[in-house]
């Protein structure tokens, strides 16, 4: 059974940075593409960074994307999201998530399509 632990959340300062970091197990970490998805008070979750199991493909969301980056370390079965000048609005609770990719630079776009979650991690910005 695949399990999620993500770490690197906080409290922080508008302006600084976090490395959110995914430790996956249970299963074929290469299999799996990757994705954080974020939770803010009263709102929907929403995907925000995703990468294939190549990592050959990337996506961001829009609120993230010149920012942030997401990697991938397979020999450490870890994903990465690493968030600079984050912002009040980037306040959530942030999930990791996994599903067998259909090919190596697929990626998946909606929370259904994901069977695998972490716990979540919460960030905190302060203005």
């Amino acid at each position: 059974q695949v399990q999620l632990v993500e770490s690197g959340g906080g409290l922080v300062q508008a302006g600084a940075s976090l490395r959110l970091s995914c430790e996956f197990s249970g299963g074929s970490f290469s299999d799996y593409q990757l994705a954080w998805f974020r939770q803010a008070p009263g709102k929907e979750r929403e995907l925000i960074a995703a990468i294939s199991r190549s990592a050959g493909s990337r996506n961001y969301a829009d609120s993230i994307k010149d920012r942030s980056f997401i990697s991938r370390d397979n020999a450490k079965s870890t994903v990465y999201l690493q968030m600079n000048k984050l912002k009040p609005d980037d306040t959530a609770v942030y999930y990791c998530a996994a599903v067998v990719g259909k090919g190596a630079n697929s990626i998946a776009y909606t929370t259904g399509e994901y069977r695998d979650w972490g716990q979540g991690t919460q960030v905190t910005v302060l203005s």
